[in-house]
């Protein structure tokens, strides 16, 4: 079992910036890809970024690519998400989760999963 706890989440200006950060624990060697997703009210949980553990590489929603940077620290096992220009559309809860294996853009597919970090964002 993973343990992920987010934080960082807050509220901020339209423009503003945010740094969340997920803590992972537990049996983190299993881990393979790390993703964020967020889920506004009455909508879906939807991908937001992901990156590998192991290598680095990143993977970004279509539609926060340029705005937000997924990145880690394997020394700390800490994943954070840096978002920039935000919008009120960027309203959510936003959600840490692990999966083995490889990358997925689809929720159903991540084995663990944080409790999560409402992000606020006002206009």
């Amino acid at each position: 079992q993973v343990q992920l706890v987010e934080s960082g989440g807050g509220l901020v200006q339209a423009g503003g910036s945010l740094r969340l950060s997920c803590a992972a624990s537990g049996r983190t060697f299993g881990i393979y890809v790390m993703g964020w997703f967020r889920q506004a009210p009455g909508k879906e949980r939807e991908f937001v970024a992901a990156i590998s553990w192991s290598s680095g590489r990143t993977y970004y929603s279509d539609t926060e690519k340029g705005r937000f940077t997924i990145s880690r620290d394997n020394g700390k096992n800490t994943v954070y998400l840096e978002m920039n220009s935000l919008k009120p559309e960027d309203t959510a809860v936003y959600y840490c989760a692990a999966k083995k294996w490889t990358y997925s853009d689809h929720p159903a597919q991540y084995d663990n999963w944080g409790h999560g970090t409402q992000v606020t964002v006002s206009s």
